[in-house]
């Protein structure tokens, strides 16, 4: 095997491990049948694809089909080694040919161990850019006056542990039509978060998901970023190491190493969610859209959802907890049932004028929980009012 072989072979594997393409599915056939075929092998036709991929036997000579899927397996690939060093050269699919080809960088040299897996996560890379604006921003004005840090934040700052701020993610995958793939969607099925997840449901009812494909992307609620934008002002003051990850890609490992803030709604925690409920106070309802003390039975439930398309006022609700794993790790989750409760009670989290009652827990140091009624109108916050604050068990 001479070299462009093995450095075919080398990254083909690490596409597939990577999961950019899926596990299953039209796009990995498309992937795994031009990888069969070799670096040197004769390019595919339309109706090689066409039939071998996807099936039809009868294809037309101009099949939109076979074009659909080779875009989108380009827009992958380009996906997958966007920031990677060029010169270690890449797999494509050349411009008006079926094929898939090793291009050799400028300073090509054979890659001797795989990159560890990678997930592109939809929007996460927004808001990383957001919180670099302000910190870049805020170097470039030359302020002198930084930002109060409230009580809340206050251990943090002075920990020695840097910052990791996991943000709620979800996993949405496609489901293609073969024959009209301009008739596609992408869904969100909170029984499937992961492409395993998607693969699992394929193999049990296929009937259902025959035609579903992983899409290699996850989304972030714009409310994340409005209440990261929150964040992001009393860190860069105090000058503190942070790092932004999506909740899936967070480990048990890092409560080892960081101090960990969590920022999204309810149903994104993931992990957090267990870790953050064994010892509280409160637990999530029928759905994530309520809230409910487990010592009064109270539930608080939002409205946003039967009322965001209407001028009525909703009751929406936003939580804050602070507390610290047996570890060390200090954890703090500011986190909302909906859209309008996270965006309205993250400015409120980092005012420098907390309720008493709440201003009271965290000066003490003390394991803390707090509920925010947040009113809304249309997805707007328009008051709140603190309804809960008390030391967690």
């Amino acid at each position: 095997m001479d070299e462009t072989q093995l450095s075919f072979a080398y990254d083909v594997a690490r596409v597939r491990e990577s999961g950019i393409i899926g596990y299953s599915g039209r796009l990995r056939d498309l992937f795994d049948f031009l990888a069969e075929r070799g670096p040197d092998g004769e390019p595919a036709t339309q109706a090689d694809i066409a039939e071998t991929v996807f099936g039809q036997m009868q294809a037309e000579t101009d099949d939109a089909t076979a074009r659909v899927y080779i875009h989108r397996l380009r827009k992958r690939l380009e996906q997958f080694y966007a920031g990677r060093d060029e010169a270690e050269g890449r797999l494509v699919i050349p411009a008006g040919a079926y094929a898939l080809r090793f291009e050799r960088g400028e300073a090509h040299v054979v890659p001797r161990a795989p990159r560890r897996p990678r997930r592109w996560l939809f929007a996460l890379g927004a808001a990383l850019a957001l919180v670099a604006a302000f910190l870049v921003g805020r170097g470039l004005s030359g302020r002198t006056s930084d930002p109060e840090v409230n009580a809340i934040w206050q251990p943090f700052v002075e920990s020695d542990r840097p910052i990791l701020i996991v943000v709620g993610d979800y996993y949405i995958f496609g489901e293609i039509d073969p024959t009209h793939p301009e008739q596609g969607r992408l869904i969100r099925d909170f029984e499937i978060n992961s492409p395993t997840d998607l693969a699992r449901a394929q193999e049990a009812n296929p009937a259902r998901y025959s035609n579903s494909e992983d899409m290699g992307l996850n989304y972030l609620p714009v409310s994340s970023a409005n209440a990261l934008r929150a964040l992001a002002p009393v860190f860069a003051a105090a000058r503190k190491t942070v790092t932004v990850i999506a909740a899936s890609q967070l480990s048990s490992d890092a409560f080892r190493t960081h101090n960990i803030i969590y920022v999204g709604l309810f149903s994104g925690m993931g992990l957090l969610q267990d870790v953050n409920f064994d010892d509280s106070h409160f637990a999530i309802g029928e759905t994530f859209d309520e809230l409910v003390d487990m010592e009064s039975g109270r539930r608080y439930t939002s409205g946003e959802a039967l009322s965001l398309a209407t001028r009525r006022f909703y009751q929406d609700y936003g939580y804050i907890a602070r507390f610290r794993q047996p570890g060390g790790a200090l954890v703090a989750v500011l986190a909302g049932e909906r859209d309008t409760g996270l965006r309205g009670v993250a400015p409120l989290a980092v005012s420098g004028k907390l309720p008493d009652r709440l201003s009271a827990l965290a000066a003490a140091g003390k394991s803390f929980e707090a509920v925010y009624q947040i009113t809304g109108q249309q997805g707007a916050d328009l008051g709140e009012k603190l309804v809960d604050a008390r030391a967690r068990p």
